[in-house]
């Protein structure tokens, strides 16, 4: 067997230990309830750091798994809370790890991991507006007065949660590997590939497009 070949199965069997960690998380770590709708669980911690380990791209298949296995597990919202659980969690991993693998510091991972948190709350309030009255039956109007009160708060502090809880373990948890000769002993600072580049901006833009077209539709009063 190549050295090549080798290192595949190596990455397959961390990515694979990763997402059972972060579905473990997700299952046995959930606050659930939070304000009637709202779970919080760890598992974008376990999600983030395989994808600083590895790259955006290795994040944001994790997080679909883990998230589809949510679905069909611990979720009573289906397709929904899929939808939403998938959104936060791309949108923290995906700009956290794009921006840390741009150059590996720890200054890099503090501004991506800020950058993630921020963008993720964003983008939860838009699709929360978008999403909640379609989910639980009430006014629009009911979930804008619930921002301030509960979505701002309980997703910036969801955010600020997971990204000092990735600062705290992702040294030991990289070290774990190394000593056991999982990953490589030393991290490139290699900027991500084009194809990887183009593929984030892609879903970026993607999920940018959806986003902006639904809250038009909804001014439109469409739906």
């Amino acid at each position: 067997m190549t050295t090549k070949s080798t290192n595949n199965i190596k990455t397959l069997a961390i990515m694979a230990m990763l997402t059972a960690l972060a579905v473990a998380a997700d299952i046995f770590l959930r606050i659930p309830g939070i304000g009637g709708f709202l779970t919080y669980e760890p598992k974008d911690v376990i999600l983030t750091i395989g994808a600083f380990i590895y790259n955006p791209i290795a994040g944001l298949v994790m997080s679909l798994v883990v998230c589809l296995v949510e679905m069909v597990t611990v979720s009573s919202t289906g397709f929904i809370g899929l939808l939403m659980n998938f959104l936060a969690s791309a949108v923290f991993v995906g700009v956290a790890s794009v921006i840390y693998h741009r150059k590996k510091t720890i200054a890099r991972a503090i501004i991506g991991l800020v950058a993630g948190a921020a963008a993720m709350t964003a983008v939860m309030l838009l699709w929360n507006y978008i999403m909640t009255p379609i989910y639980m039956g009430v006014p629009r109007e009911a979930v804008v007065s619930m921002i301030p009160t509960l979505l701002l708060p309980f997703n910036a502090i969801k955010a600020a949660l997971n990204a000092s809880l990735v600062l705290l373990l992702y040294k030991p948890v990289v070290t774990a590997l190394r000593k056991s000769k999982l990953i490589p002993t030393r991290e490139s600072n290699d900027s991500p590939n084009k194809k990887t580049n183009t593929v984030i901006i892609v879903i970026v833009s993607a999920v940018a497009v959806a986003t902006l077209l639904l809250v038009l539709l909804i001014f439109a009063k469409i739906i």
